[in-house]
């Protein structure tokens, strides 16, 4: 029996569509998958998130610049100052070698009978000017009362026991409560220091008792 007639005998056997069926099942087996029909998913390694950047390396992060030190000048310029350093003493200006003052009245141990009485002073070799006068062999007199002398390397005090004469006086009213006093002269040069050597007078006592005679000049 030739291929035509076996084919109509075995349509006449099968129920209908059971042929038709049959062939599709055939052509799907037979039938290749396409191959450029891409895959519904994604792979794996497709679907993570990119990486982040990586952090830069250490040695690029330069640190903040530290601030600059403070300027100071260099270190033979800085002057340092002995913790025991005073004032410089003042200059002393050199007496005439032979210069000399002296009290001209009251005498020593004199008896005063009044609370007021003038002194004279007295100077030789040397001579006197006001406070100020930068004149060389010359000085102004000062009165000390009831003290020792002062500091020869610092200008004489000014108060109730250090009198000043700035004025070139040669004499001078005196006030004092009654009682022994002492009483000295001391030389001093235009700003009120003593010469070199000192040119000061014998320390004199006197007593002054009170009286109601007036003032005192002399004996």
């Amino acid at each position: 029996m030739n291929g035509f007639w076996r084919m109509a005998l075995l349509a006449a056997l099968l129920p209908a569509g059971g042929l038709a069926t049959s062939a599709w099942a055939q052509d799907q087996s037979t039938t290749p998958a396409p191959q450029d029909q891409p895959n519904a998913a994604a792979p794996a390694q497709d679907q993570s998130p990119p990486a982040p950047a990586p952090a830069p390396a250490a040695q690029d992060q330069q640190p903040a610049p530290a601030p600059a030190p403070a300027a100071t000048a260099p270190a033979e310029h800085q002057h340092v100052m002995p913790a025991d350093a005073g004032p410089a003493p003042h200059q002393r200006q050199k007496a005439p070698a032979d210069a000399y003052v002296y009290i001209g009245w009251p005498n020593d141990g004199e008896v005063i009978r009044s609370t007021r009485f003038k002194v004279w002073f007295g100077a030789r070799n040397i001579g006197i000017a006001p406070a100020g006068v930068n004149v060389p062999n010359t000085g102004h007199h000062h009165l000390l009362i009831d003290v020792d002398l002062p500091d020869p390397d610092e200008p004489i005090p000014n108060d109730k026991n250090h009198l000043h004469y700035g004025l070139g006086q040669t004499e001078a009213m005196v006030d004092l409560p009654p009682g022994r006093h002492t009483l000295q002269l001391l030389l001093g040069d235009a700003d009120h220091v003593p010469f070199d050597p000192l040119l000061a007078s014998k320390k004199i006592v006197i007593y002054v008792r009170p009286g109601g005679g007036g003032p005192v000049a002399s004996h």
